[in-house]
């Protein structure tokens, strides 16, 4: 029997609609940081299979949409909550989303689809790769999540308009 039943008087109040599934997604620290890190992979695996050019343009735009990637979905996430919660959920977003993507390049590299540049990795590249890729992960979403905080703060005190209190 639900709590509130619809009623002639509960029929006029505009009660929130179900959340959408990419919100109830980007509410799931685990969820999140899984999709963050198998997208990351297979983007970087895709891009090293399709082809590499020389061009600094090419390297800078490859790089620069991964880190996009990551950094949107960390902000998908952390912009469900308040910033007093990101200390405790963003390094968990991190270990979740290096753990998925070191996961995910370890069976790329037994499948012999991981790339190191133009060479096929090997299980010796991936235990020295996934120390590497983790530490860089987690530094990089925390210090994100630092400064995504400052000026989410930082918004919200000059640009967001303040209720005047009442005594």
């Amino acid at each position: 029997m639900p709590l509130l039943r619809p009623t002639m008087v509960l029929g006029h109040l505009d009660l929130p609609d179900e959340p959408t599934f990419v919100r109830k997604l980007s509410l799931n620290v685990v969820v999140m940081g899984l999709l963050a890190g198998a997208s990351l992979r297979l983007y970087r695996a895709l891009i090293l299979q399709a082809g590499w050019s020389n061009s600094w343009i090419w390297i800078a735009g490859t790089f620069l949409v991964g880190v996009g990637i990551l950094f949107l979905l960390t902000t998908m996430h952390l912009g469900n909550y308040p910033v007093r919660s990101w200390a405790w959920r963003a390094p968990l977003f991190a270990l979740f989303e290096a753990a998925m993507e070191v996961s995910v390049s370890l069976a790329l590299t037994l499948a012999g689809l991981e790339r190191i540049g133009s060479l096929t990795a090997t299980i010796e590249d991936w235990q020295s790769s996934a120390v590497r890729l983790v530490i860089v992960r987690v530094v990089g979403i925390l210090l994100f999540a630092i400064v995504l905080a400052f000026v989410s703060t930082m918004v919200r005190l000059v640009l967001l308009p303040r209720k005047p209190v009442h005594h």
